[in-house]
């Protein structure tokens, strides 16, 4: 390990990485729609819209991260990262809210594998 990787954050896998920027985009995601709800007009009705759109983004952010990190295989990384955030979410909804496997929960993780290799896609094809 050299002096330039002690200070980069998930220096050493891609996944973690993409992980990583996509649970902080979640986190920021999910305040800033709290903030919405809460001084805006609108009600709770909206937040599932809300929730799918805070999911993509983060799946998008993280994959991208993810591909353009990894070099090589992109839409397998972002792939792979959109159903491993399916999966940890669906543990936390279902551990916190006894949420069980429905048809939503397989079109969830279906889309989070197809915006995640649409993310890792566009990632590798970033220059540096």
């Amino acid at each position: 390990m050299n002096f330039k990787q002690v200070g980069q954050v998930g220096s050493g896998s891609p996944m973690l990485r993409g992980l990583l920027f996509a649970f902080v985009v979640m986190a920021i995601g999910a305040l800033a729609a709290s903030v919405a709800v809460t001084a805006g007009d609108q009600g709770e009705d909206a937040l599932p819209v809300y929730a799918w759109i805070i999911h993509g983004l983060s799946v998008l952010v993280g994959s991208f991260a993810s591909g353009r990190r990894s070099g090589v295989k992109g839409w397998y990384h972002g792939g792979l990262l959109g159903l491993l955030y399916s999966i940890i979410v669906l543990i936390i909804g279902f551990l916190s809210f006894d949420k069980g496997l429905d048809w939503s929960v397989v079109l969830f993780a279906a889309a989070a594998f197809l915006v995640g290799a649409a993310g890792g896609i566009a990632g590798v094809n970033t220059k540096r």
